[in-house]
């Protein structure tokens, strides 16, 4: 009876289907918007005479507009929920990439790319995280780590499905192909998969417990300093990939499976998470994580070959991605509890993806600069050290949930 009211039009949807809805969604999502580029990235150079560094630039203008408009969705969130700034989010993002596809030139395919970007503060991860954190209550690390499990598998479906495509089309239309799927499996799941009552904001009882406050705390600020450090070191090597693995003599295709593996490494790398939380500190995590993102790509940076060896590098640099999305996720909660988490979350995000948007570029540019790749994940393996040594301070003293805070 209950499933047929949950069915029904109109019914509230119960907290299992919501976790069903947004995974469906964040991996499409996540697909479509992130993990096809670097695949098509190479491609859309060659195919219009753009260089690469210009091409990736517009990819890096969406992470930055997706970071400014985080802050303000955030508080969005907070008030009026996930379901409708998700939906205008998907049909935004399906017209920006139609629009894209059809970009006569580079300053047409930047503008698009800045409305993809927008687009993205409304449908990826940020607001799918609040919608669980909310209405998960106590359970939402092991809803979050269902969500991101699924999510890890967004480049193992999408970079080979893209690759594939690609084959067959040019990358307009192969863009074209992928706006479709986009609309088809997002628009409505989340217009009528997340009907559910939103709740208010908790009222401020104590002045630690003010957003303001927290957000000019110290310890909130070395946290987004490492965070953000820590997601050049993640985020610049899934750009990097591909083009690193040509340089060794590789086709696109091996790179894009390889790409694709990685995702299974984020969902070998989340599995474990749920344990990593009951058995260590919000320090000792922190900094765990961070310093494996810092020794993966170091490893990738210093691997030559063969092939099976840099594969098997991508994989465990999938890992240290997975759990590094999860320790994101969590990073707020538990800190400062759940109180105003869209907010909180938008501030900690924005500076994140400013680093993560930025570092691919800025990766491209170093490698044409020094003549190749492998000193660009060496660079990238210092920033996530330097991130694990800040992460050393970036737990209050009086850090919320339970005796493992710190």
């Amino acid at each position: 009876m209950r499933a047929v009211e949950e069915a029904r039009p109109g019914a509230v949807v119960g907290p299992r289907r919501v976790l069903a809805v947004l995974c469906l969604t964040q991996i499409t999502a996540w697909g479509v918007l992130f993990y096809a580029f670097p695949v098509l990235a190479p491609g859309i150079a060659a195919n219009t005479g753009w260089s690469l560094t210009a091409v990736i630039g517009a990819f890096s203008v969406a992470q930055l507009v997706s970071a400014a408009a985080g802050v303000p969705v955030g508080r969005l969130l907070d008030r009026v929920g996930p379901r409708p700034v998700m939906t205008v989010g998907s049909l935004a993002a399906v017209g920006a990439l139609a629009g894209m596809a059809s970009a006569p030139s580079p300053p047409w395919f930047f503008a698009w790319w800045a409305l993809v970007g927008a687009s993205m503060s409304a449908t990826l991860y940020q607001p799918a995280f609040a919608a669980l954190t909310r209405w998960h209550g106590d359970r939402r690390v092991a809803a979050l780590t269902v969500l991101t499990l699924v999510g890890g598998l967004a480049s193992t479906v999408f970079a080979p499905l893209t690759a594939v495509l690609a084959e067959h089309l040019d990358w307009r239309q192969t863009y074209l192909v992928l706006a479709g799927v986009l609309a088809v499996l997002t628009v409505p799941s989340h217009l009528f998969g997340l009907r559910r009552p939103w709740p208010a904001p908790p009222v401020v009882a104590h002045r630690s417990d003010d957003p303001t406050v927290i957000a000019r705390s110290r310890p909130f600020a070395v946290l987004v300093v490492a965070m953000s450090l820590g997601g050049v070191a993640v985020y610049a090597v899934v750009v990097a990939m591909v083009p690193l693995f040509a340089e060794r003599g590789m086709p696109t295709t091996v790179a894009a499976w390889a790409l694709g593996l990685a995702g299974v490494g984020q969902v070998l790398g989340r599995l474990g998470y749920g344990r990593l939380v009951a058995r260590t500190s919000v320090r000792a995590r922190t900094v765990a994580v961070l310093l494996a993102a810092s020794a993966t790509a170091l490893l990738l940076g210093l691997v030559p070959g063969p092939a099976v060896a840099l594969v098997a590098a991508s994989v465990l640099a999938g890992a240290a991605r997975g759990t590094f999305t999860l320790l994101h996720a969590t990073a707020v909660t538990d800190r400062w509890g759940t109180r105003h988490y869209g907010r909180l979350g938008g501030l900690l995000h924005a500076p994140l993806a400013v680093t993560a948007a930025v570092s691919p570029w800025i990766a491209t540019a170093v490698a044409e600069r020094l003549g190749g790749y492998p000193v660009v994940f060496v660079l990238l393996a210092a920033a996530g050290a330097v991130a694990a040594v800040l992460a050393l301070g970036s737990v209050p003293p009086d850090a919320q949930p339970g005796p493992r805070a710190r």
